[in-house]
């Protein structure tokens, strides 16, 4: 029984102890204004993305969670922006968030009613710092600073 005990208490330790991955999107429209949705759970300002799912591709990830949380799709993936994985970067769990910038198009369509109130497009000097959830100010400005990062 002890070698049982040990195998499930291993098990339960690799699968919760370990950090969440995401795709989070930076999403830049024609314009060149760069798209935020508003989140239910705090009222804040953020980035699209969510978890990746199990055998989904980092890529697929981005896509649908773009799509579902704003309507847009993703035409184009600029560039890898960075991967973020400092343990407080998210208040409810530690997880590592893969950043990429990309060219999207298409109409604002809320499809995630459940995380996002709102979806809208900012002029870069009208991005609301300050009122960004998790790390995403730090995000878009590394982003913006044309910076690669593994934080």
């Amino acid at each position: 029984m002890d070698r049982i005990s040990h195998f499930l208490f291993t098990v339960v330790g690799l699968i919760f102890r370990h950090p969440v991955t995401g795709a989070t999107v930076i999403p830049i429209l024609p314009s060149g204004e760069i798209v935020l949705v508003c989140r239910k759970d705090n009222g804040k300002w953020g980035l699209p993305g969510g978890i990746v799912n199990w055998g989904e591709e980092v890529s697929e990830a981005a896509k649908r969670e773009l799509w579902e949380e704003t309507g847009l799709n993703l035409i184009q993936i600029r560039r890898l922006v960075g991967v973020y994985s400092k343990r407080d970067r998210d208040p409810r769990l530690h997880s590592i968030s893969i950043l990429i910038a990309a060219n999207v198009d298409g109409h604002f369509n809320i499809k995630d009613n459940l995380e996002v109130s709102e979806v809208k497009a900012f002029k870069v000097d009208k991005i609301p710092f300050g009122n960004l959830a998790h790390d995403h100010e730090e995000q878009i400005k590394d982003f913006l600073a044309e910076k690669t990062i593994l934080a």
